[in-house]
């Protein structure tokens, strides 16, 4: 992100049938495979800290976001090219400007509210990995400069290169700068498959609205946290590259939704959301 602060092998199996009393044979039939289970990884987040492994293996992956703190947190993931280590990620976080070429955003689970947890399905290939959190304190401090950051190193497995994202209940297109939903959210567990098609990094924050209020009241909230919250986080994907996708999975009740980005503009710096980035839905 940096510009947010800034598989399984198929088997084909044939069987053959003999027909009762003839010598006929029926052609052999190839089952479809199941699909790929991906491999969970579990982060928790405290205030201001990451508990992950060391190491995961390469391919489909569900990161599994729980907030431990009392706070927003996410896991804004960067992978870094060779050599590239965390004092250098830290050293272009203070610099400031656009991300540097060897830093590579990858999608992460964005912000669950406190207590909750949620999940971003992904591909990762291998490589060393920067876990961040660039949500600000109420201070206006971004957590990553509180100490919020781990690496994690992700090892070359067998069948990587090959998976593939899970079917999803619906696409969620990330564009300058909208949300494009391919069909109506529904009440239930959905899985959306979140897509940019856009030329700079986006996210989507998933909110369910208390009744009466809008995404305005949610960005307002969050940029000064005086009483209750307007809506409950419900977390989405975070750092969104161009031509990148994930899958995230939330339990949607019926009601009103907010759909928020809040990365900083490539051209302006301005959070996106200033520039229109925001869309209402009725979960029916």
């Amino acid at each position: 992100m940096l510009q947010l602060l800034p598989a399984l092998r198929s088997a084909l199996v044939a069987v053959a049938v003999a027909a009762p009393l003839t010598s006929f044979t029926r052609p052999a039939v190839a089952p479809r495979a199941p699909a790929a289970k991906p491999n969970v990884v579990t982060v928790t987040a405290t205030d201001y800290a990451f508990d992950a492994p060391e190491s995961v293996p390469a391919g489909l992956t569900t990161i599994r976001l729980v907030n431990n703190g009392k706070e927003l947190h996410h896991v804004a993931m960067i992978r870094l090219d060779s050599a590239k280590t965390m004092d250098d990620v830290m050293a272009a976080i203070k610099a400031g400007g656009p991300p540097p070429a060897w830093a590579h955003e990858v999608p992460g689970p964005n912000a669950p509210a406190p207590g909750m947890e949620a999940n971003t399905t992904v591909v990762l290939e291998p490589g060393t990995y920067a876990l961040l959190c660039f949500i600000p304190s109420p201070d206006h401090a971004p957590h990553v400069m509180k100490g919020m950051s781990r690496m994690i190193t992700v090892t070359p497995a067998y069948g990587a290169k090959a998976a593939r994202l899970p079917a999803a209940d619906l696409t969620m297109t990330l564009v300058d700068y909208g949300f494009d939903l391919s069909k109506p959210l529904t009440a239930g567990t959905r899985t959306i498959r979140v897509r940019n098609t856009a030329a700079q990094p986006h996210e989507v924050e998933l909110v369910r609205l208390q009744p009466g209020k809008t995404a305005t009241d949610v960005i307002s909230w969050v940029d000064a946290p005086n009483g209750p919250p307007p809506g409950l986080p419900m977390g989405g994907v975070v750092g969104v590259a161009p031509g990148t996708e994930a899958n995230f999975t939330a339990k949607l009740q019926k009601g009103e939704y907010a759909l928020i980005c809040f990365i900083g503009d490539a051209k302006d710096g301005k959070p996106h959301f200033m520039h229109g980035m925001t869309r209402q839905i009725t979960v029916k």
